[in-house]
């Protein structure tokens, strides 16, 4: 397939997502990789496909002693530069291509097998360091095209229809809307209906959800959204992330951080946030899913400015005026 967006930069995975020793499968842009992490915390990746009889590096293991990755089928050896290991050494040629990574903390990016055309954004390293890492959640595959992916978290109307059972959410207003190049940047307040008590004894963290939740969006497009509230236990951030599988397969998954007013509150509300989180995408798949076919809209809402902006970005990632700026960029 063509890459989707080639030249930005994709956050694959977080350190937590690995594990140690253990060979993950990603996929992007049509490209199949194994990813793996030692016990040195060293990251690595190859394609995935074994150059012998095409089995799937993923479903091998890797040889913590030679840091090599063993296929499943005839159990041969690759090491993290796609050179074959046997006899008690590596061979000169390269027979499989490693995916160049560059792992920043506990941040896994990549390019694919495309030039850089936008740098790392830095504000998820920041985050990080400010706020306590909660988890991982809502990790998922779609089926729907990227941008269709990313429109959903850039529409400002949908916490109506999509999260209603969820949030109560009766009113949704955008209060600010800023933007620079591939970076935009939203306010919103949305106000809430009553939660009965059942709702709150299925989901305690509704119970800190105040009545207007007042909240921050901030885009650094295509690779990472970043919504920052409020609640009664302190602040939390939601960093979401999602990337290009196939024309119409989108990875999802969120990073979850606090700032919690009390120690104890954290592992007492932790796996109810990230539960919280996992539901709210599971909503936004099914509204993805069961879309029909695009046509173009007859009615306008508020707040969709926000939307087309996102569009126009996607639309014009190989224009003239956008190659100039991430040009400035980089330099």
């Amino acid at each position: 397939m063509t890459s989707i967006l080639p030249g930005a930069p994709w956050l694959i995975a977080h350190r937590s997502m690995l594990g140690i020793n253990q060979p993950n499968k990603i996929t992007l842009n049509g490209q199949d990789y194994v990813l793996w992490q030692n016990q040195n915390r060293e990251v690595f990746a190859l394609s995935n496909i074994c150059p012998h009889m095409q089995a799937p590096l993923s479903d091998g293991w890797i040889c913590k002693e030679r840091n090599t990755i063993i296929c499943p089928f005839h159990s041969l050896e690759f090491s993290t530069e796609g050179k074959l290991y046997r006899e008690g050494k590596q061979d000169t040629q390269q027979i499989t291509l490693p995916l160049k990574l560059t792992v920043i903390g506990d941040m896994i990016w990549t390019y694919g097998e495309c030039e850089p055309h936008l740098p790392i954004p830095d504000l998820i390293e920041k985050i990080a360091a400010e706020y306590d890492f909660v988890g991982i959640a809502g990790e998922q595959s779609i089926q729907s095209d990227f941008l269709n992916t990313w429109l959903i978290n850039s529409d400002f109307n949908h916490q109506n229809g999509t999260h209603r059972e969820l949030f109560q959410i009766v009113q949704n207003r955008v209060t600010a809307f800023e933007k620079k190049d591939y970076w935009y940047k939203v306010k919103q307040e949305s106000t809430r209906a009553s939660n009965t008590l059942g709702e709150i004894l299925t989901n305690p963290v509704l119970l800190t959800i105040p009545k207007i939740l007042k909240s921050t969006v901030e885009y650094w497009f295509p690779s990472v959204l970043v919504l920052y509230g409020e609640a009664g236990f302190g602040e939390f951030v939601q960093v979401i992330l999602q990337y290009p599988q196939q024309q119409n397969q989108t990875k999802i998954y969120e990073l979850i951080f606090g700032r919690f007013k009390a120690s104890w509150m954290k592992p007492l509300l932790g796996k109810s946030i990230l539960k919280s989180i996992d539901v709210v995408v599971e909503q936004d798949i099914a509204a993805l899913e069961t879309r029909y076919p695009h046509h173009q809209p007859k009615v306008k809402l508020p707040n969709e400015d926000v939307m087309v902006y996102a569009q126009q970005l996607y639309r014009d990632w190989h224009s003239s005026d956008l190659t100039a700026v991430v040009t400035s960029q980089l330099q």
